[in-house]
């Protein structure tokens, strides 16, 4: 009976390989940047134990992205459940034509302040270290962002989320005033045409 066992288990073997296999092409779709990594310690009776903490932005370059932090005691550990944790926390960002935002925000979390503007095709990511990250993660081409205040990563990366989550598109707007979206476009593009002439 041993022996029955023990063949079952090796056949059985190969099956878990490939659904993990099928685990990590589903997971190749986000990319995964890391932000800042940084060594903490606790001090206990027998002196200090060091950690590392990492900052880890995640994004399917589709206009989904998350963020997490995460701390263990080596630096591959702690960036690997930052990684883990991000995906669980994706969120989606409406994108105008796929390359930039829909219109200016701002964002702010603690004392830094963040600014974000849409750019022309062409343009680039003119931004900063922690949120170039996040653009290029979230799949962005042209934006003018700036920070001000708190240079820290971390108020950098959730000020620039807090400005993401207020982003509308015009059809989230239409569906909001029962209108279609070709009115808010066209309101939008002839605003832009009447600054143009004054």
């Amino acid at each position: 009976m041993a022996e029955n066992e023990i063949q079952e288990k090796k056949q059985r073997r190969p099956r878990k390989d490939r659904d993990d296999a099928k685990v990590e092409k589903v997971s190749d779709e986000f990319t995964d940047r890391v932000v800042h990594v940084n060594r903490v310690s606790k001090t206990v009776k027998g002196g200090k134990r060091f950690a590392f903490a990492a900052l880890v932005v995640v994004g399917d370059q589709k206009g989904r992205v998350g963020f997490a932090h995460a701390k263990a005691k080596e630096v591959p550990d702690a960036i690997k459940k930052a990684t883990e944790q991000a995906r669980r926390k994706i969120m989606r960002v409406p994108l105008r034509e796929g390359r930039t935002l829909h219109h200016d925000v701002l964002g702010h979390f603690g004392a830094g302040h963040v600014t974000l503007r849409t750019a022309p095709a062409g343009t680039g990511i003119i931004a900063g270290g922690p949120m170039r990250a996040i653009f290029e993660v979230m799949g962005i081409q042209d934006v003018v962002a700036k920070c001000t205040g708190s240079s820290n990563p971390h108020n950098m990366v959730r000020a620039t989320f807090d400005a993401l989550t207020s982003l509308y598109s015009p059809r989230l707007i239409a569906a909001k005033r029962g209108k279609k979206v070709g009115d808010i476009v066209s309101r939008r593009d002839g605003a832009v045409a009447n600054k143009d002439a004054e």
